[in-house]
């Protein structure tokens, strides 16, 4: 698709409802944690150790461990996941050092449990606009995209192993069990208000896509989006005639765009969007199994029998041919 007005607008949008989701995630942790003196986890929980231990300014410490942290995984995350990282940290940064000595005193005096689940509800859902507009926050999720591409541990996995230690780590500043649970029940309400807001537990999202202008959708997808199409063909039952479907699938921050594409190209495309529990393969996860000495057992006549079936099938036309 070519670079247009409408293109442009939409891009600036993105980058303002971003701008939007990072400043209220700032507003929320330097109004109501911060003053609290509590850590909380990710690269911001890390900078306020700093803070806390060392009275180091903390936007400082947080752009310089982002950047620290992006040097050492930017052949494993990728050049694009490293632009991204950069652009939100640098905003991020910039309302952490302006709206820091705003807020010296707690928002809500003398309740540190109430400014925790109104902290964490704030941070979720700036982080979720931001994600679903295809930002990035930086921070853990640097090590947990890492740790994910080189063990079996998941990415959700990793970020809460990383988020545990660093707000159990504040203990041995403040020498108290209360700012530890704290922190928790910051992470928890964080994580569950990102997750209404963004669908997290539905990573990816399946595409089916009848239209007489599947060429021109396929193609937009595959340029403009860079995810791939497969081409179905089917009947339409009540109308017995051969209809082109196209299957897409692609992750779940990315079907907005794919939206966009449809109603730009072919606004009465019929579409449908389902869920899925996870998408293996080329340009999605990898299969993490320990497979130990696990051979699959086959019978006799099993391979001939598979290797027939896979000559006389008719191959799936992707829209990647010419």
């Amino acid at each position: 698709m070519s670079l247009s007005k409408e293109t442009i607008w939409k891009d600036v949008r993105d980058y303002a409802w971003i701008v939007f989701g990072l400043a209220i995630y700032c507003f929320s942790f330097t109004a109501f944690v911060l003053p609290e003196k509590v850590v909380t986890g990710g690269v911001t929980g890390l900078a306020s150790l700093l803070l806390f231990a060392f009275d180091w300014n903390i936007a400082a410490s947080y752009y310089t461990i982002n950047i620290i942290l992006l040097a050492i995984a930017y052949r494993t995350v990728g050049r694009q996941f490293v632009i991204r990282t950069v652009i939100g940290a640098t905003i991020a940064t910039l309302f952490l050092q302006i709206m820091t000595p705003i807020f010296v005193e707690p928002f809500v005096k003398n309740q540190p449990f109430m400014n925790m689940i109104i902290a964490g509800i704030g941070c979720g859902f700036g982080l979720g606009v931001v994600f679903t507009h295809n930002g990035s926050s930086a921070g853990t999720d640097i090590i947990a995209a890492m740790a994910a591409k080189r063990t079996t541990v998941s990415f959700g996995r990793t970020m809460l192993y990383c988020d545990v230690c660093i707000i159990s780590s504040s203990y041995f500043i403040f020498g108290s069990l209360e700012k530890i649970i704290y922190g928790l029940v910051f992470m928890v309400f964080c994580s569950l208000s990102s997750d209404m807001f963004i669908n997290k537990s539905r990573q990816t999202v399946q595409f089916l896509i009848v239209s007489n202008k599947w060429k021109e959708l396929a193609n937009g997808i595959n340029n403009d989006a860079k995810r791939g199409c497969t081409l179905l063909h089917g009947m339409g039952w009540h109308s017995k005639q051969a209809v082109e479907v196209l299957l897409v699938l692609c992750r779940r921050y990315e079907s907005v765009h794919i939206f966009r594409i449809i109603k730009a190209i072919d606004p009465e495309a019929f579409v449908s969007q389902s869920f899925t529990n996870g998408v293996y393969g080329p340009g999605f996860d990898e299969v993490k199994v320990r497979m130990g000495h696990f051979k699959p057992k086959l019978e006799e006549g099993d391979d001939a029998l598979a290797d027939a079936a896979a000559s006389s099938a008719e191959p799936i036309k992707t829209s990647s041919e010419p």
